[in-house]
């Protein structure tokens, strides 16, 4: 396994030369990607709270990939990766049922951009995510929602193993969500939207997975973890929870 730090992600991986998993070689500027002119103010406002050009670079996307983007909410997240995918590449973006009662008209108004184009809709329910055409995937995501499905009574096992089935073989699942205090399981997911990392690892790994990276571009070790950091109720600590990055892969 090895360990991604905010520095290398930065200096070696935000601009890169990467080969897809078809063999065509694509450079990848993740940092102009961000900046782009027609991305929403809204969206800028987010960003130096999730850092999206260190996580581009720590999901490794590229041009051509098939990608999925699980609880995709609003559609942050998405748009990136669409963006990234280009040309050649498609995301799905699954929301469960109750996920689009929160979120239905901002990501019904998301998919309208034009920078959404390689994006498929999927309503999909999180025990069975992802369509029959989304298989040999590179890269399935899931950020900040894992503690979700919780309170959602999901059944993650079954979930984690239906993401193993869509993923090629050498394809990643990368899931980035709050910490909580170690040791704490899931007790405080429902009241404070966080989640033991150590939980997330033994779902994951117990669907066939093996741990290839953990990124720290997302972590605060002054984080007590022990407030809400859900979007609604964090005010102005928002983007500042301690957070883990797990990149699991297939064997």
């Amino acid at each position: 396994m090895r360990s991604i730090t905010s520095s290398t992600t930065l200096s070696l991986l935000a601009f890169a030369a990467c080969a897809t998993p078809h063999g065509a070689v694509h450079e990848v500027d993740y940092a102009t990607l961000v900046a782009a002119p027609d991305r929403t103010d809204a969206d800028r406002a987010l960003d130096p709270g999730r850092h999206p050009v260190e996580m581009l670079a720590f999901l490794d996307v590229r041009p051509g990939m098939r990608v999925a983007d699980l609880a995709a909410g609003g559609g942050y997240t998405t748009e990136l990766l669409a963006r990234a995918v280009t040309p050649g590449g498609v995301v799905y973006g699954q929301n469960s049922a109750l996920m689009l009662r929160f979120a239905g008209e901002a990501w019904a108004a998301r998919l309208a951009r034009p920078a959404m184009a390689a994006v498929v809709r999927g309503d999909r329910e999180f025990e069975d995510p992802l369509p029959p055409d989304a298989r040999e995937l590179d890269l399935v995501v899931m950020n900040a929602a894992y503690h979700d499905l919780v309170a959602m009574k999901v059944d993650r096992p079954r979930m984690d193993r239906a993401v193993f089935q869509a993923l090629r073989k050498g394809g990643a699942f990368v899931v980035v969500d709050s910490s909580a205090r170690p040791g704490s399981g899931v007790s405080d997911s429902p009241t404070l939207h966080r989640i033991d990392e150590q939980v997330v690892k033994d779902e994951v790994l117990g669907a066939g997975f093996r741990l290839a990276a953990e990124g720290d571009f997302l972590r605060n070790p002054n984080d007590p973890r022990d407030w809400n950091a859900s979007p609604r109720a964090a005010g102005e600590r928002r983007g500042t929870s301690d957070r883990f990055a797990l990149r699991f892969e297939k064997p």
